[in-house]
């Protein structure tokens, strides 16, 4: 059977008895039980993890955003903002996907396909259509447009679930190649964070052909336990190493277990609101309070807590490519995020032609410092169109 390629209008209108649903859930809650809190902590601040949270998302914290969300919070006004943008659906190698497709007034624009992370969804990239698209009307140069697109990654949130195996950052870097020929974009760039990290270098991977350059704002490139790549490490990159590993030991279990059995979690967070809002929470938490709840409302609309979480486990069950990635490579990588070492990444890597170093921003940086990643991308896709 062929694959129906046609691409359809679509607008969010969540009915209004699921989110009656949710807030009779929220009603309901069963509280988690926790150590008191001088027993959790001394408030001194020894790695990544936030004093008060070295067992993870606290007690306090969701108490306070699960009654923001019951008495505060309006799902309506975000599905109203994310409205104002045109959106669509279609289907590519069996799987829904949904997408915004936002042209620039500028007819010259650079097409650029922006892939959010986890557990993040396209209202990542919202605040930074407008100025993408439009630049001329807020203050910036119109050679600087671009015509936007901005997947839910397969599994996540309007994409809905995926149906079998195998959606990983390859199939996904595929599937995106794919939209971007149905578009009708010949050349494009590619930006992606957090997971979208992972897909954006296989979308310049897959489509070399049309695929101007690769942004992202992380390389995940690790050592590969070949003891002659620690040779001649400079302090900071053993400072580096040794942040790395207190990270993978103490914040990383989120990670662990989705890539291992995420099907152990997804029975509690399809029936639990309160239990999705806590695991978003500890990568999240550093955002806003609304960032926190759209996105742990829309995974629970959506029950897609389950498929999101399969992707972790589809791409660590797959074969990687040995040879690196060859498509021009731009890194911005923000003060309060884990910097990669450039070692590593010029080894999976074959040609990174920017890599910038910004003294604030966070893993989120469209949350905390929109204006330097903004920035960036203009000067890295500036420089090759």
């Amino acid at each position: 059977m062929s694959e129906n390629t046609e691409i359809k209008p679509f607008r969010v209108e969540v009915p209004q008895a699921e989110l009656d649903d949710l807030a009779d859930r929220l009603a309901r809650v069963r509280w988690a039980n926790e150590l008191p809190a001088d027993q959790v902590t001394d408030g001194v601040q020894r790695g990544p993890v936030t004093p008060g949270w070295e067992y993870g998302v606290p007690l306090e914290y969701v108490r306070r955003l699960v009654s923001y969300w019951r008495e505060g919070y309006d799902w309506r006004k975000w599905e109203a903002k994310l409205n104002e943008y045109p959106q669509f659906t279609t289907e590519i190698d069996g799987q829904n996907i949904h997408f915004l497709h936002v042209r620039s007034p500028e007819p010259d624009a650079t097409p650029l396909i922006l892939t959010h992370g986890w557990p993040n969804s396209v209202f990542e990239y919202l605040d930074l259509i407008d100025q993408l698209t439009d630049p001329r009307s807020h203050g910036g140069d119109p050679a600087d447009a671009f015509h936007v697109v901005i997947p839910s990654l397969p599994g996540f949130g309007f994409s809905g679930p995926t149906r079998e195996k195998g959606w990983n950052r390859y199939r996904t870097a595929q599937a995106w190649a794919e939209l971007m020929r149905r578009l009708g974009y010949e050349r494009y760039g590619t930006h992606g964070n957090d997971a979208g990290s992972f897909v954006a270098p296989e979308v310049g991977r897959v489509d070399a052909e049309h695929v101007i350059g690769v942004h992202v704002t992380q390389l995940f490139s690790f050592p590969s336990g070949d003891p002659a790549e620690f040779e001649g490490m400079t302090e900071k990159e053993l400072e580096y190493m040794q942040f790395l590993q207190t990270f993978n030991d103490d914040m990383s279990g989120y990670a662990k277990l989705q890539e291992s059995a995420p099907q152990n979690l997804a029975h509690a967070l399809a029936d639990s609101p309160t239990g999705q809002l806590a695991w978003s929470a500890q990568l999240l938490a550093a955002t806003s309070d609304d960032h926190v709840l759209t996105n742990a409302t829309l995974y629970w609309l959506t029950n897609t807590a389950a498929s999101a979480a399969r992707f972790y486990y589809e791409d660590k069950h797959t074969e990687h490519p040995a040879e690196p990635t060859t498509a021009p490579t731009g890194l911005a990588s923000f003060a309060y995020d884990f910097r990669p070492l450039r070692r590593f990444a010029e080894r999976d890597h074959a040609n990174i032609v920017s890599w910038q170093e910004f003294d604030r921003g966070s893993h989120w940086a469209t949350q905390d410092a929109p204006d330097l990643l903004l920035g960036d991308i203009r000067a890295f896709f500036r420089e090759l169109t």
